[in-house]
């Protein structure tokens, strides 16, 4: 390989070239242009797909695929990020991509542009030295619309993959999914979740004549800890407990004397895969309808449970994560949602990434040896996975 194509597949400069896009949801502010120019310039063959409507602004996605026969393997993330806060208080400028003592700093770092950048030069270095016989594709679906409400995003593009024939055999996510060392977790599947805003309705009244009025908010306190006050069940052998947590209590009541004529709270249940969006709903209303009185209730789902049973997918993953770090990592269910809540209805799909304790702090970083080990772990999984026939 010449000392010019060794420098062009460097993850750490294409990672510094994305972090320096400051691209905060929905804006993409040229992250995609820089990644589909260096993939371009390789031989994808790349579609920019944006997508707008349902009352949300416009989001830039990118698909590229390297060859053109099956099975198709795809690596899957997004380029957008989260707000820096107060930018004050950071002490390198987020979006400068600084090097210090062997970390790249810059909002994105870990959530996801470094692996992402991995993504890419490891499928260019693994294409380039299969052979011209090789049978199988590459792909990479990127959006820019996975730190906000996802509506224009992973879910529009993958619709518009199979309107067009673009079949994926697999598909790995590039979350920042280890906890303390890269080699710690695979994520085989995540937790639904669900959040609710319930209101309660009394009648206002001065608070030195309760009998004459109808306080809601002991009605309210009963709902909530309801649902609450202990887990919604025991989990099971891949999940964890059904946890739900309150996040607001208002009652917009400025006077110490007046009971309020309504309260409301909202909460927020991360669920496993003994339940449904809908199975929770009724589980919630049930036990709302017990404690009694008027209410309204607005639900809504943002991802159910999902999992991938371990298979070949996992051990493949799991093998090329060993073989770079010499740590075999746990098969996990915790943790947030991602885009493998759209990509399991098309294909197996699993993530790894890096070390997620920086993402949306300020000061988010990544190590230098992290993001070279993790483009070598994802070479290793192309060559685990192409290794075999694939059904």
């Amino acid at each position: 390989m010449s000392r010019a194509l060794a420098n062009d597949l460097d993850p750490i400069e294409l990672s510094r070239r994305l972090i320096r896009c400051p691209s905060v949801t929905p804006r993409d502010a040229g992250a995609l242009d820089v990644l589909q120019e260096f993939l371009s310039r390789h031989g994808f063959v790349c579609h920019r797909l944006p997508f707008s409507g349902d009352g949300e602004e416009r989001v830039d996605n990118l698909y590229a695929r390297l060859g053109g026969a099956r099975p198709n393997f795809c690596f899957a993330g997004h380029t957008d990020v989260v707000p820096v806060g107060d930018e004050s208080t950071w002490t390198v400028p987020p979006f400068e991509a600084a090097i210090k003592e062997d970390r790249l700093y810059g909002r994105g770092a870990a959530d996801m542009k470094a692996a992402v950048a991995s993504f890419a030069v490891a499928a260019v270095k693994f294409f380039k030295s299969r052979p011209p016989r090789f049978k199988g594709s590459i792909s990479l679906l990127i959006t820019g619309d996975e730190e906000g409400v996802a509506v224009n995003g992973t879910a529009k593009v993958l619709k518009w993959m199979a309107a067009n024939g673009e079949a994926i055999d697999a598909c790995l996510v590039g979350e920042p999914t280890n906890p303390s060392a890269l080699g710690d977790m695979i994520k085989i599947g995540r937790r639904g979740s669900l959040t609710g805003t319930v209101t309660v309705h009394g009648t206002q009244g001065h608070s030195a004549y309760p009998q004459l009025a109808d306080n809601p908010i002991p009605r309210l306190m009963k709902m909530l800890a309801a649902i609450a006050d202990a887990p919604l069940d025991q989990g099971n052998e891949h999940f964890q407990p059904t946890l739900a947590v309150v996040t607001t209590i208002d009652v917009g009541n400025p006077a110490g004397n007046v009971i309020p004529g309504k309260a409301f709270a909202r909460f927020n249940i991360r669920f496993n895969n003994r339940h449904t969006g809908e199975s929770l709903k009724r589980l919630v209303k049930e036990r709302f309808d017990a404690v009694g009185g008027r209410y309204d209730l607005e639900i809504k789902v943002s991802g159910e449970a999902f999992l991938t049973p371990a298979g070949r997918l996992s051990d493949v993953v799991s093998a090329a994560v060993e073989r770079v770090t010499g740590r075999r990592p746990e098969l996990s269910t915790t943790g947030g949602t991602s885009d493998a809540r759209f990509i399991k209805d098309y294909c197996p799909v699993a993530e790894f990434g890096l070390i997620g304790q920086t993402m949306h702090k300020v000061d988010e970083n990544v190590r230098i040896s992290d993001i070279h080990a993790l483009a070598a772990i994802y070479e290793a999984v192309l060559e685990g996975y192409f290794a075999e026939p694939n059904p």
